[in-house]
């Protein structure tokens, strides 16, 4: 099995890079391979809602996007990884997402999805505040744009208190957590909250 991990956090060495990378090391204990993709180092247009896509299934952008669609198409386990800027996901995240809406003309509106086999999609996803709420928002695009891309929405791993960089190391338990994580990350039904 092959995943893609996508980071949208613009901050390097991050919260989210830390958590995603500590994922990483539990996929590679169960032979996952993957490749780790910090999105901010392509460069992604915002989409432009031209409807060009509606009945090509083919964004009429060209940019670094291009190069994620394949990557896309290829994972049989995506992980969207994300820290939290007001009450979503960031920019840079929400752009590939809005994106994805190429994707989802092909599976629905042309219909070139349907025999395609199912993958696992997963949300990691930090905050620095405690807000009950605080993911609502979040999950729902998250789990909107895996299911735009042909992943089923498998579960995530929601880490709130993370207030500065690097914090989330010390938060007792949670790399323990995201360790776990990576090593169920394909089974059925394994949700993390």
């Amino acid at each position: 099995m092959k995943a893609l991990l996508l980071n949208c956090s613009p901050r390097k060495k991050g919260n989210t890079e830390i958590l995603l990378r500590r994922i990483t090391e539990g996929m590679h204990e169960v032979n996952i391979s993957y490749d780790l993709i910090r999105i901010c180092d392509y460069d992604i247009s915002p989409c432009i809602a031209c409807g060009g896509c509606d009945t090509t299934g083919i964004c009429v952008l060209a940019d670094d996007m291009d190069i994620l669609y394949k990557k896309i198409d290829t994972a049989d386990i995506l992980v969207i990884g994300s820290p939290i800027y007001f009450y979503g996901i960031t920019a840079q995240g929400k752009a590939v997402i809005d994106r994805t809406q190429a994707m989802w003309s092909q599976k629905y509106n042309l219909g070139l999805q349907q025999n395609k086999k199912a993958k696992a999609g997963y949300f990691v996803c930090i905050a620095a505040s405690h807000g009950s709420k605080i993911f609502d928002g979040a999950i729902l695009t998250a789990r909107y744009g895996m299911d735009a891309m042909g992943f089923d929405y498998q579960g995530e791993l929601l880490i709130r208190g993370a207030d500065k960089k690097g914090s989330v190391t010390s938060i007792e338990g949670e790399m323990e957590r995201a360790y776990q994580f990576g090593i169920s990350i394909g089974s059925p039904s394994s949700i993390f909250l």
